[in-house]
């Protein structure tokens, strides 16, 4: 790991640095989607991003190297975006609801799926990958989710005395009965109606947990 960053920090200073890294990076998410972990080689990814294998080292010591930036990178975004403006207003119903919603439409969505089920299918052999998909992801969102309940606590909105297992409880009841259909294959994509139901549901129980007596 400490090496993998020193790389980054120098390639970073590169005049260049940005944009080639950016080149390599969508080069590799190209393969990887169409390929997965095990088929993609560097010389698939240097071939795709347009850059000599010589070059693609310069930026990534390997494989697992450039794979783990690309993990970080779109999740820690998608993460951001989700919660950069969900938990600035409405009432907690409201609140819970827009982030449900909007999280389910992220996750259901075919390029996160495949991710996602390359990222499993490699964890096994390189942990770290598996780590870095939960880092930027998965625990982000429910961090941030841990801290609006904690203050909505605070404020007498919810009767929450651990925000963070109360966070991941919300998470999972968003995802009842519809996500896992989507990531084993027995839907393509959750449609809006769909979503907005099993969400509403999800609301439901949980206020009825958590909610002002």
């Amino acid at each position: 790991m400490k090496a993998a960053a020193a790389i980054d920090d120098l390639t970073d200073a590169m005049p260049d640095g940005g944009a080639k890294r950016r080149q390599i990076m969508d080069g590799a998410r190209a393969e990887f989607l169409k390929s997965g972990f095990d088929g993609t080689s560097m010389n698939d990814i240097a071939r795709t991003a347009g850059v000599s294998k010589g070059t693609l080292y310069v930026y990534f010591s390997s494989k697992e190297h450039l794979f783990e930036a690309l993990i970080r990178e779109e999740r820690q975004q998608q993460a951001e975006r989700l919660c950069s403006l969900a938990f600035d207003l409405g009432s907690p119903r409201e609140v819970l609801t827009n982030f449900g919603c909007n999280l389910l439409e992220m996750m259901s969505r075919p390029d996160t799926i495949a991710h996602v089920r390359t990222v499993i299918a490699v964890t096994g052999k390189f942990p770290q990958l598996g780590r870095a998909f939960y880092e930027a992801g998965p625990l982000y969102g429910a961090t941030k989710l841990a801290a609006y309940l904690s203050e909505q606590a605070r404020l007498g909105n919810l009767r929450v005395r651990d925000p963070e297992r109360a966070a991941w409880q919300f998470l999972e009841l968003c995802q009842s009965g519809m996500y896992k259909r989507v990531l084993f294959g027995m839907s393509d994509q959750l449609d809006r109606d769909e979503i907005e139901h099993g969400v509403a549901a999800a609301v439901d129980t949980f206020m009825a947990a958590f909610g002002p007596n």
